[in-house]
């Protein structure tokens, strides 16, 4: 009983992904901009900060045979909270980019030079 208790009580441990960097939205994303439409999205410790939300990257499993994970999304923005599962992968480009694929969605975002 004390050891669950404890778990409540601890707080989240935030880690760095394989995934962290910011990314451009579209080939004129502006890469300083994060999470305002027309500029960039970033990956930074365990948090993906999209256009005006977040979503917490929680519970990853790693995808067999392939350079991904897929985690539980818990997100929230504009005065909404919502959970949903999404798989990262590092695309097969030299410039260090990532796809990220939500139910139904494929997304492909290039790396921001050195932000």
């Amino acid at each position: 009983m004390r050891f669950a208790l404890a778990l409540i009580l601890c707080p989240v441990i935030v880690a760095a992904t394989p995934y962290d960097g910011t990314y451009r939205q579209n080939a004129n994303s502006e890469c300083l901009l994060v999470g305002v439409d027309g500029g960039a999205l970033r990956i930074e410790d365990g948090i993906f900060y999209g256009v005006e939300m977040e979503c917490r990257m929680t519970r990853p499993v790693t995808v067999v045979n392939m350079d991904a994970t897929l985690y539980t999304m818990r997100c929230s923005g504009e005065d909404q909270i919502w959970s949903e599962r999404a798989m990262v992968m590092n695309d097969a480009e030299v410039d260090g980019g990532i796809i990220m694929v939500w139910d139904g969605y494929a997304f492909r975002y290039s790396r921001c030079p050195n932000v």
